[in-house]
């Protein structure tokens, strides 16, 4: 009786209260007039909200927006997401704050991947049950299955929110606040999945006895009923099987009452018996014993008992779901969300992209006030988002084999994978920069045709989209550009048929509805204006509209062949000129903005190119000249020629040294790290010496102690005679062992020795500045007093002053080794690629310095093994740079195989010893 009770509820809403009845009859006595007022002003904002939703659904279509979604789709873990992706139905901000929202959404989900790399967000879990909130609100009887989805969404919801909540526990709470805000406040019903878990086995999907006292009742009835069939049922089919009636006892079911199987010769065993059914043969009969029909009626009374039961039960749990419809559909919303931040998260890995900045029109004034030169956008290395997507897509499989839908990111479980950044080092597509500075209102691109106008206003059309969708751009340091409340583009060809629109036409009545729905934050696009038609009226006509959209909107990108228009900056600073590069040697655009410049359409130059007579290229440029006196054209084209070259000049000596300064810092910080340990080095090699001293000292006290003993053993037995030759003897033992621990003649040079030392490349020498460690002279320097050694992996210039030559015996030894070494040497030339390599001196590799960055050791490798290694090595390293290959002495295999490989290798410039005394390991130039 509740139940249908509350259903009856949800069938007749409630009629109106009092207040509201009151309100409806007040709204019904106002006079005619005011209610016509009304009409016309609501219908006209119907009619403005109109235009603005159709002329914005263009503007997405023309700059490709729903292509762009398709490159996030992939990246989307739930079927929701995945289905706003393909359709173009994602979130874009409203206002400047919503938009700010979606990017600090974007850089939480970020910082979520890195932190969930171990264990992944599994957000593919989350079902749609949309479909099934609305049967249950309309008030159809959810089944069993579509409980168990409700309940493992809910339960898969409730671990995303745990999830991101534990990971902000254990890291900084600020960087995932965004994330956490979306599931703020949402109610994960976990009454109602306890319920639904409670009276449901969804692994069997079978409802529980437990669900209620009734149905647990019933059911214990029906299983007692059950036995007590079932063991008559088994006593009647043995004694008729006994009595030649059936082959072997049968016991079945027919029209939903149990039986037993029986001849048809022999039905006169069961008297009173009914027959249910009879095979198709009619050989058999399927008979209900006389005894079994009370046990059977009841079976199926208890049957229809628990069915009502069980509808009950499920009748309540899809109330509970009805009223909670609300709740569970604003999670779903909230889980969405999650999930595209997460897909915009992963986008901007795949793309290397960065996050925009949004200024506000404040900001903007604070720059502009700061310096003269402030930009309102400014985008640096900005590459066109499709043609990049394109680019990636082809160049690694991560688009084909993840395009399939939702989940493709996730694992064999599942689970949602962080995405690595691409990497992929291209040209392509070429990134250009947009600099547009503050208070300009209109920007007027010339150039020539094909050069890139429409893309680069396309790029920067989808770069504002995209920053209003949370998305990231991919371009280089951070970009900076305004909130854009519309984006309106007049791109392409308006040629109508139906509605008898030229392309002009077309055009105008594209940019007259644009011009009746822009407002001071809008931007605006529109190609090749007041094209198609007269010249003279399309130059006029395009004056006036700039001037009208200079006053009314955030920024108006035009691109034009007028060049006119160009001029319209020496009248107005709000305009901006910019013009596409052509090089003129090539013959072909370079696709970069030239900002503050005008360019020239180059028709003629490109028609040559293409093929066309000459003679009507000729004839073409005589007409070029009779139009324009004094052939200003020609030397405006020489001028922006001579800058462009000037630029280009710069431009490579600007690279050149911030090559060099990265290349000098690098190698800063990797000295510096070799450097930090030196000390500690040092102090552990005094201590190591300090014990070998004491080893050594404790050894020859050893040694004497013995040889005293031995002599009071000896002294004790021998005579008067044999004592002076047992003292001797003893004496000649204790100076040998003396002897040989007594320490060399290290330092037997003098300071007068010192002072006319010159050392030679390739000697040993002492530094004094080290704590007298050993070096080796690398080279002398005749025109100063420097000298430049090499200790460990570090070369250093001393002052001679500061060196201190070796002992005479250490220095005879180091002279043969370097003997032994210059005579390798010289064979070593004599391999023709290798003198080959040399004769290039021109090119710089930077200072022999071997760090850990640019070493391969081969050492206790096996030949295949060192071959592999070594290839990798030299491919690794960049041009005009070091490698220094340790392969040690030992059986000279490893050493051999690696100078050939040297000798033979493309890369490789040309090769030789570290230095004179180190046979072990080899330095590569690579070219």
């Amino acid at each position: 009786m509740q139940l249908s009770t509350y259903f009856l509820s949800l069938q007749n809403p409630p009629s109106l209260s009092y207040r509201h009845r009151l309100w409806h009859h007040s709204l019904s006595k106002r006079p005619f007039r005011h209610k016509r007022i009304c009409s016309l002003t609501n219908s006209a904002d119907q009619r403005s909200s109109e235009l603005v939703t159709t002329l914005q659904s263009e503007t997405l279509k023309t700059l490709e927006w729903p292509s762009l979604c398709n490159y996030l789709s992939p990246f989307t873990s739930t079927s929701m997401a995945f289905s706003l992706t393909k359709a173009a139905a994602v979130p874009v901000g409203q206002s400047r704050e919503e938009s700010q929202k979606l990017l600090d959404q974007t850089t939480s989900a970020l910082h979520a991947l890195e932190a969930l790399k171990s264990e992944p967000l599994d957000l593919s879990v989350i079902e749609d049950v949309s479909e099934i909130l609305h049967s249950a609100a309309s008030g159809q009887v959810l089944t069993v299955r579509e409980l168990c989805r409700v309940r493992r969404m809910l339960g898969a919801a409730r671990a995303v929110s745990e999830k991101l909540a534990a990971i902000a526990e254990g890291g900084s709470l600020e960087r995932y606040t965004p994330l956490l805000e979306i599931l703020h406040g949402c109610n994960f019903q976990l009454e109602l999945e306890r319920k639904i878990g409670f009276c449901i086995d969804c692994s069997l999907s079978t409802i529980l006895g437990r669900a209620s006292e009734e149905l647990e009742l019933i059911r214990e009835e029906r299983k007692r009923n059950m036995e007590n069939l079932d063991s008559l049922l088994k006593e009647v089919s043995v004694s008729i099987f006994q009595a030649g009636g059936i082959d072997k006892p049968l016991i079945t079911k027919r029209r939903s009452r149990m039986c037993v199987g029986v001849k048809a010769t022999h039905k006169y065993l069961l008297p009173g018996g009914v027959v249910l059914n009879v095979s198709s043969s009619g050989a058999t009969y399927f008979m209900e014993p006389k005894e079994a029909v009370e046990l059977n009626n009841m079976e199926v009374k208890l049957s229809n008992s628990e069915k009502a039961e069980e509808m009950g039960i499920l009748s309540l749990l899809t109330s509970e779901i009805a009223e909670s419809e609300a709740d569970i559909k604003y999670l779903l919303d909230r889980l969405i969300e999650v999930d595209l931040a997460f897909a915009r998260a992963a986008y901007a890995q795949w793309v290397n992209g960065v996050c925009p900045i949004l200024s506000s029109k404040e900001s903007e004034m604070l720059i502009s006030n700061g310096t003269d030169n402030a930009l309102s956008i400014d985008i640096e290395g900005m590459q066109h988002p499709l043609l990049l997507g394109s680019f990636l897509s082809n160049s690694t499989d991560f688009i084909a084999s993840n395009s399939m839908g939702p989940s493709v990111l996730g694992n064999k479980s599942g689970e949602m994978t962080p995405i690595k950044s691409s990497k992929v080092v291209s040209n392509f597509p070429i990134p250009i920069d947009i600099k547009v500075q503050c208070g300009t209102r209109v920007v007027i691109i010339s150039g020539p045709n094909t050069g890139g106008k429409t893309a680069s206003m396309k790029t920067l059309g989808l770069a504002s989209i995209m920053s209003k969708a949370g998305m990231y751009l991919p371009a280089k340091k951070q970009p900076r550009l305004p909130w854009f409340d519309l984006v309106l583009a007049d791109i392409g060809d308006s040629q109508s048929l139906e509605q008898s629109l030229s392309t002009f036409s077309g055009h105008i009545s594209q940019i007259c509805e644009i011009l009746e729905v822009a407002s001071k934050e809008s931007l605006v696009l529109i190609d090749e204006i007041g094209s198609g038609t007269d010249p003279s009226e399309g130059v006029a006509l395009s004056t006036s509209i700039l001037q009208y959209l200079k006053n009314r909107v955030n920024l108006a990108f035009v691109t034009t062949h007028y060049a006119d228009l160009s001029r319209l900056k020496e009248m107005d600073p709000q305009y901006e000129n910019a013009a596409m590069e052509f090089s003129l040697e090539t013959l072909q655009p370079t696709y970069q903005i030239l900002w503050g410049r005008t360019g020239d359409s180059n028709a003629l130059t490109i028609a040559k190119s293409i093929g066309f007579d000459g003679n009507i290229i000729e004839r073409a440029k005589m007409w070029v000249e009779s139009l324009m006196p004094e052939k200003q054209q020609e030397r405006k084209g020489v001028l922006q020629q001579s800058l462009m070259e000037e630029r280009n000049r710069l431009e490579a000596q600007f690279k050149r040294a911030e090559s060099l300064h990265a290349e000098i810092m690098k190698l800063y910080h990797e000295l510096r790290s070799e450097a930090e340990n030196l000390e500690e080095r040092e102090r552990a090699l005094r201590v190591k010496e300090t014990q070998k001293v004491e080893q050594e000292l404790n050894a020859a006290k050893s040694q004497i102690e013995t040889v005293v003993q031995e002599f009071e053993n000896q002294l004790q037995t021998a005579n008067s005679e044999e004592f002076n030759s047992l003292v001797k003897k003893s004496e000649s033992v204790i100076n040998s062992i003396l002897k040989a621990h007594q320490p060399g003649d290290s330092f037997s040079f003098t300071e007068t020795d010192t002072s006319s030392y010159q050392p030679v490349s390739g000697e040993q020498v002492h530094l004094k500045g080290l704590g007298n460690k050993l070096a080796t002279v690398v080279a002398a320097s005749e025109d100063d007093d420097t000298v430049l050694v090499q200790y460990g992996k570090i070369r250093v210039r001393v002052e001679k002053s500061n060196v201190r030559p070796i002992s005479s015996s250490q220095r005879n030894n180091a002279i043969s080794s370097r003997q032994s070494f210059e005579r390798q040497g010289e064979q070593s030339r004599e391999v023709p690629s290798n003198s080959d390599a040399t004769e290039s001196g021109a090119i710089t590799y930077g200072p022999l310095i071997q760090t850990s960055k640019n070493t391969v050791d081969l050492r206790g490798m096996r030949v295949e093994e060192a071959e592999i290694q070594l290839d990798m090595a030299i491919a690794a390293r960049g041009s005009n740079s070091v490698l220094f290959i340790v392969h040690g002495m030992g059986t000279g295999v490893i050493k051999e195989r690696a100078l050939e490989m040297l000798r033979n290798h493309p890369r490789v410039m040309k090769y030789e010893q570290e230095n004179p005394l180190n046979y072990g390991c080899t330095v590569a130039y690579i070219k």
